[in-house]
């Protein structure tokens, strides 16, 4: 057995006896006195809002209480499938929505909530656009809760201190780093160590400059990694790296330590999720658009159709062994409301998917991100969650193996394409 196998298998031997400890002696129906499972991810730096969340729903809803149980991020990727391959099922799990929803729908996992959905009509409260992220293969089958942008954030004092205006194309984003890295400021913080933070580079460098309808294609398995769309897009990504813009911190530090090198004034911007607010809010002491604000990708080809990042976290339902969901509808649709919405955005620093939510809630800087989500053209989810699990597993690898820069780039795509085609094969 291969030590990435041995080490699967330990955790998740290891999350199932973890998981069948907290339910022991739970039911499959919603009992009064017993109360709903829902385990999620948002621990560690991502932790803002959801014991809020949970907290307002226990206190205003009539029906059966909400334990949360949180499992570290990584941890929780391999280690919700081992859950449900072992039958030890949350009744409610948070997850990406996307293709490891989809994954998640094909494999049986999950139950569907057209019923509870349709009641609520939550057609009314979600927009079309995000309503229509919890449909596959026909049925509803996850609810929002949040809803992220990535762009630049960067160091405000920073940025003041040289006189620098947030850039808007690619030539004045390269003078911003080339001013910065004169002044002995790292222009770009990137913490890939968990691999998925450097996958938001190549997503706009190529929606950039070959744009959303040729992304759409690749991600989709019809475009190939030796088009020279995509050898265009590591082209200007390896300029910035051979001018020496990033901190040399990019293979050590997860997203959060890169965060904080912008933080501490080592670098000037990193390119994330909203989901920084809350981290540099909640647990930093920083304020928004006084201590850190955000811009978005640079233009590169004024042709092309501007078009955002950003995931959307859902909540789901497991399907139990018979089937049932029997009192987790009414549970489900609580967070859909307004108030439950608003404090979770309030904690984690995203928006709120809702389209009831008013934008005098939120903050002056977060209404501009709102208003960058509702004016955007094209809406993508981030590679990882636009491509089939296995293929993000192979494309993040490329991304860490091209940073590391040890590996010809020619024969890394060649390698890639090969293990698409296998993979996309099988679908």
């Amino acid at each position: 057995m291969s030590r990435i196998a041995l080490r699967f298998l330990k955790l998740t031997v290891f999350s199932a006896l973890c998981w069948g400890v907290l339910f022991a002696g739970t039911a499959s129906y919603v009992l009064a006195d017993h109360p709903l499972k829902l385990l999620h991810y948002w621990t560690g730096p991502l932790s803002g809002g959801i014991a809020d969340m949970v907290a307002e729903y226990n206190a205003r809803s009539p029906v059966s209480p909400i334990e949360a149980v949180g499992m570290d991020h990584e941890s929780f990727k391999a280690g919700i499938k081992g859950l449900l391959a072992s039958g030890q099922r949350p009744q409610l799990f948070s997850y990406w929505a996307g293709a490891r929803t989809q994954y998640m729908v094909d494999a049986g996992y999950l139950a569907p909530i057209d019923e509870a959905w349709n009641a609520a009509d939550l057609d009314r409260v979600f927009p079309h656009a995000v309503a229509e992220t919890c449909v596959y293969n026909g049925k509803r089958y996850a609810l929002p809760v949040t809803q992220h942008v990535v762009g630049f954030f960067f160091n405000r004092k920073l940025f003041s201190s040289l006189n620098i205006t947030p850039p808007e194309t690619w030539d004045e984003f390269i003078e911003v780093c080339r001013t910065l890295k004169r002044a002995g400021i790292a222009p770009l913080s990137l913490g890939n160590r968990e691999r998925w933070p450097a996958q938001f580079w190549f997503d706009y460098l190529l929606l950039r400059t070959a744009g959303p309808e040729y992304r759409d294609r690749l991600v989709k398995g019809k475009a190939s990694y030796l088009d020279p769309q995509v050898q265009h897009a590591f082209t200007l990504w390896q300029q910035l790296i051979d001018e020496g813009f990033f901190s040399p911190a990019t293979g050590k530090n997860d997203w959060a330590g890169a965060a904080k090198e912008v933080h501490l004034g080592k670098a000037a911007m990193t390119l994330i999720g909203t989901w920084v607010m809350g981290y540099y809010g909640e647990q930093l002491g920083w304020k928004e658009m006084q201590d850190y604000d955000f811009f978005e990708f640079p233009l590169i080809d004024p042709g092309i159709r501007k078009s955002f990042v950003g995931p959307i976290d859902v909540l789901v339902v497991a399907r139990g062994n018979n089937g049932d969901i029997h009192g987790l509808d009414e549970a489900l649709m609580y967070f859909a409301r307004v108030r439950l919405q608003e404090v979770m955005s309030a904690g984690s620093g995203a928006l709120a998917p809702s389209g009831q939510v008013p934008l005098e809630f939120y903050g002056p800087l977060k209404r501009r991100l709102a208003e960058v989500v509702q004016r955007a053209e094209l809406w993508n989810f981030a590679y990882d969650l636009a491509v089939p699990p296995a293929a993000a597993d192979v494309g993040l690898g490329l991304f860490a193996a091209f940073l590391r820069q040890n590996q010809d780039l020619g024969m890394l795509l060649k390698s890639t394409q090969q293990r698409m085609e296998f993979i996309y094969g099988q679908h």
